[in-house]
C-alpha cells in the first residue's frame, strides 16, 4: 500500500477538526482539495475513514484505528527530529491537552503561554470538555484530571493539591439572609453543577458541604463563577479562580474548606517520547507554581 505522509497529515487534520473547511484553513489548503485527498486515502486503505453528517466528519472504527497508529508514528518522527537537534533544543510541533474547564480557563492559558514563549515553534491546543478526556482514542496527547483513572494503559502523575471554598459577591450578601453557618445555606440561592452531568465524583462539592438544593446550575465552573459575580447566589469556587473574580469573597472558611488534586494523565507508550516528557515536566511544574501563586492572592 503506497501511503504518503502528506495524505496522513491531512487525515489527522480532518480527524482533529472534524471539518474539511477547518482542516483546510489550518493546513492552508483548499477544502475541496482536502476532500479529494481524503477520498484518495480511503481508496488506498480500502475503508471508509469518516462518517459524514451535517455536524461534520466523525471517525469510523477504521478511522480511529488509523488515527491511533498515525499519531504514534507522528510522535516517533517528532522525537527522532528532536534527538537529531539535541535534547537541549526547543520544543516544536503540536501538543494537545485535555482538561476540565476550571483548569482550562484559569490555569492552562498562562502556563502554556509561558511554555510557548520559550519554544516559539510549539503549538499548544487546550481542549476544555465537561467530561473525562478519552486518551485511548487519542483525543489528546495528555490530560489534566481531578482523579486518577482506574483502567487503561495510562501513566498517572500527581501535579498539585488545590483548595475550594464557598464564595459570594458583596452585592449578593448585602441583600441575602444572614450567612453565619452552613445551616444558613438552606435559605440562600445556590449555584452549582447540573447533578446528572457531574462526570467525576470529585466535582460533587455541594454534597460535601451539606447542600441539597441548587437554584442555578451549569456543567461549566466558569458559568457558575460568572453567576456568582453577578450577585446571583453562593457557589463553591476554586481559590485559584478568585483573583480573576474580584467581586467574590470567600465565606464560612472556618466551616467549609475542600481540597482536591490535579493529575497529569498520559499514554503509557509515550513515556519514551522525550519531546512529550519535556513538555509534561514543564506543564506540571508550571501548574504547581501557578496554583500556589493564585491561591496566595485569593
Amino acid at each position: 500500500m503506497d501511503l504518503q505522509w502528506d495524505d496522513l497529515r491531512i487525515f489527522m487534520a480532518v480527524a482533529r477538526f472534524e471539518s474539511l473547511t477547518a482542516a483546510g484553513k489550518a493546513l492552508r489548503i483548499d477544502p475541496a482539495t482536502v476532500g479529494r485527498r481524503i477520498g484518495r486515502l480511503e481508496e488506498k486503505v480500502g475503508a471508509v475513514l469518516f462518517a459524514k453528517s451535517p455536524q461534520g466528519y466523525s471517525l469510523t472504527d477504521e478511522g480511529q484505528n488509523l488515527r491511533i497508529q498515525t499519531a504514534e508514528a507522528e510522535q516517533v518522527i517528532l522525537d527522532a527530529v528532536e534527538t537529531v537537534r539535541g535534547q537541549t533544543g526547543l520544543l516544536t510541533g503540536t501538543i494537545r491537552i485535555g482538561a476540565p474547564d476550571g483548569a482550562a480557563n484559569y490555569l492552562l492559558p498562562q502556563v502554556c503561554a509561558r511554555i510557548c514563549d520559550e519554544n516559539p515553534g510549539l503549538e499548544v491546543q487546550i481542549v476544555a470538555l465537561p467530561r473525562v478526556i478519552n486518551l485511548s482514542r487519542r483525543e489528546a496527547d495528555m490530560a489534566i484530571a481531578v482523579s486518577p483513572p482506574v483502567a487503561g494503559r495510562l501513566s498517572v502523575k500527581k501535579i498539585a493539591d488545590y483548595k475550594l471554598h464557598l464564595a459570594a459577591s458583596d452585592a449578593y450578601l448585602a441583600k441575602a439572609p444572614p450567612l453565619n453557618s452552613l445551616a444558613d445555606l438552606e435559605h440562600h440561592k445556590i449555584i452549582g453543577y447540573i447533578a446528572d452531568m457531574i462526570f467525576d465524583k470529585e466535582l460533587d462539592y455541594l454534597s460535601e458541604v451539606g447542600v441539597s438544593h441548587v437554584d442555578l446550575s451549569s456543567n461549566s465552573v466558569s458559568v457558575q463563577i460568572n453567576w456568582a459575580r453577578l450577585g446571583e447566589g453562593v457557589t463553591v469556587a476554586h481559590d485559584f479562580a478568585l483573583p480573576s473574580a474580584p467581586e467574590l469573597r470567600r465565606v464560612l472558611m472556618d466551616q467549609a474548606s475542600l481540597t482536591r488534586s490535579f493529575y497529569l494523565i498520559r499514554h503509557t507508550s509515550d513515556r519514551r517520547v522525550s519531546r512529550l516528557n519535556r513538555f509534561a515536566e514543564a506543564l506540571a511544574s508550571g501548574l504547581r507554581k501557578e496554583v500556589a501563586r493564585l491561591e496566595a492572592l485569593a
